[in-house]
């Protein structure tokens, strides 16, 4: 495995962190082992990308850790608390919390208009938003000028921007992103990832992205490559032709070369 020095050993505290995580469907010849004995740390305050080909468990990897799908064996942490440890209830309260989700699908509500839907989250929970972070955010990802319009009335970026926005607006300890760059052009794609990087260079955010995309990983600090299941590789400070040439150099059995 190629690596630099472990971006583990380099972050001072951890928002997340898998523990020998396994995750399998089904039984007998049927079985499929989606992930296998995997354990990483995801450091506060940090960007990180997770790669890899078409089923090496990539999002199965991130759902597990967002505590959107559950594990067979090992364990996981999201700041002090161990998901396998809470109910269904506390899991809901957990993910509404202190987690923030950016989905390739905006998710927006089309009857909310674009403030409304990046509060949504913290009016179901009962609790105001900090109204100076709420402005932050907003002037970050540049909505100041849409916020009393509705989904239908923005692009397709403009909404992701919203999506963005909603995750950050109530403070999460994390925020999870699967393919948030997927349904973009790309210079709309580039504007969502210079926002995920601004929140966690001027906010102090952190992000784990799920991505096939060698130049949105560049925007991350590292990049974690899955195969088979396993983490296989790691970049620390990745570039688009960089993350590019180790992806071309992943054999079937999700080895480097």
């Amino acid at each position: 495995m190629t690596t630099t020095t472990s971006f583990a050993a380099r972050a001072t505290q951890v928002a997340a962190r898998a523990t020998d995580l396994s995750k399998v469907y089904g039984q007998g010849e049927t079985q499929v082992v989606a992930l296998d004995h995997v354990s990483v740390d995801f450091g506060q305050g940090e960007f990180t990308a997770i790669m890899g080909p078409s089923g090496s468990g990539k999002s199965t990897l991130m759902h597990c850790v967002a505590g959107l799908d559950s594990f067979s064996g090992g364990s996981v942490r999201i700041g002090d608390t161990e998901l396998s440890t809470l109910k269904d209830k506390q899991l809901t309260k957990l993910r509404r919390d202190k987690i923030g989700f950016i989905f390739q699908a905006f998710n927006l509500l089309p009857t909310l208009t674009a403030l409304e839907n990046i509060t949504l989250p913290m009016d179901i929970a009962g609790r105001k938003p900090n109204k100076q972070w709420l402005e932050q955010v907003i002037s970050m990802v540049g909505l100041a000028g849409r916020l009393s319009h509705r989904p239908t009335e923005l692009s397709g970026g403009q909404q992701q921007r919203v999506a963005v926005a909603r995750a950050l607006a109530s403070q999460p300890e994390i925020i999870f992103g699967d393919e948030p760059t997927g349904n973009l052009d790309s210079r709309s794609g580039a504007e969502v990832l210079g926002f995920l990087r601004n929140s966690v260079r001027e906010l102090g955010q952190t992000v784990v992205m799920v991505t096939h995309d060698p130049v949105a990983a560049s925007y991350a600090d590292r990049v974690i490559f899955l195969a088979d299941g396993r983490i296989v590789d790691e970049m620390l400070q990745p570039t688009a032709d960089g993350v590019l040439d180790r992806m071309k150099h992943f054999d079937a059995k999700g080895r480097t070369s």
